[in-house]
């Protein structure tokens, strides 16, 4: 019998037309790429980021990153941070995250680290990254260096199949409403054990639609999240509070999602405007450190 928990419409969610059904698809000629579930996420081989990525290569990796969402480059040796930064500027401009610690020499990588002495980890609620920015990330790149012995998982969940599975009646409703997205209530002191002294720091506001295109699928993808979304402008507070009470439980439900286990020196590539993701911290006191770098978004629409 169907699971009756899960959300139902006319719009399954599986894969769409763009995605990419099998290895033997005659599209890619210099990367193997092997989807991760029917609707989200692909493995990628074949290729070694840190020699290097052509012309040919790159516009391979682009189509499967639309096609699928968030990029799981498999195989792969550690990648200095000058290449780490040059692979990510093929994307586009880089983001300048607005809190956390940049790395040393390189103020275009975040780096993330959590230990026994950590007072939070990064990314462990479901976001789409900065989404509180006028111009929220595109997608960020991250690979991970230290491992713990077993846990330390990073789940992703598909807005494009949210949106898809609610009623027209609804669909019809949030496309044209807007949201808030607030980063003070998060970002105030969370750095702080890191040296993060943030007292004279302004914090960024943003209005989104609460559904937004993206600029290159041109598919409708749900944009709020739990992290950052505090309001939908157009409702009043109780309506609002009770509609994004149900949003935030229909995004997160297990059926969007895949949970991603790491090896060592994996990078994942993942599609802020179509994506959210959470990294589980079920690992202290084990440690975890990887480097990550942003690129530059636009005004959803």
């Amino acid at each position: 019998m169907p699971d009756s928990n899960h959300p139902t419409s006319n719009h399954p969610t599986s894969n769409h037309p763009d995605s990419d059904q099998s290895n033997s698809d005659q599209r890619y000629s210099h990367i193997d790429v092997t989807p991760f579930a029917p609707n989200l996420g692909a493995e990628i081989r074949g290729i070694q980021i840190a020699d290097g990525v052509n012309d040919e290569e790159f516009a391979e990796i682009h189509h499967a990153f639309l096609a699928h969402q968030v990029l799981f480059f498999k195989d792969q040796r550690e990648i200095t941070p000058e290449a780490h930064i040059d692979f990510g500027k093929r994307f586009g401009p880089l983001h300048a995250h607005p809190a956390a610690p940049t790395m040393a020499g390189y103020p275009e990588i975040f780096e993330i680290h959590a230990h026994k002495d950590s007072k939070v980890a990064n990314g462990e609620h479901w976001h789409s990254d900065v989404s509180c920015d006028t111009e929220p990330p595109l997608g960020t790149l991250l690979q991970l260096h230290i491992l713990p012995p077993c846990g330390g998982d990073t789940m992703f969940s598909d807005m494009y199949a949210a949106f898809d599975d609610l009623s027209p009646t609804l669909r019809a409703m949030l496309d044209g409403l807007t949201a808030t997205h607030e980063s003070e209530h998060f970002y105030r002191g969370r750095y702080a054990d890191r040296g993060r002294k943030d007292a004279d720091i302004s914090y960024p506001v943003a209005t989104h639609p609460v559904v937004r295109t993206h600029p290159e699928t041109g598919r409708k993808a749900l944009y709020i999240n739990r992290t950052f979304t505090t309001g939908i402008n157009e409702l009043s507070a109780a309506e609002s509070d009770a509609m994004l009470g149900f949003l935030f439980s229909h995004i997160e439900h297990v059926n969007y999602q895949i949970r991603f286990r790491w090896a060592l020196n994996d990078m994942a590539f993942w599609d802020n405007r179509c994506c959210m993701h959470r990294a589980i911290w079920d690992y202290w006191p084990e440690e975890r450190k990887g480097r990550r770098v942003t690129v530059k978004g636009d005004i959803p629409a």
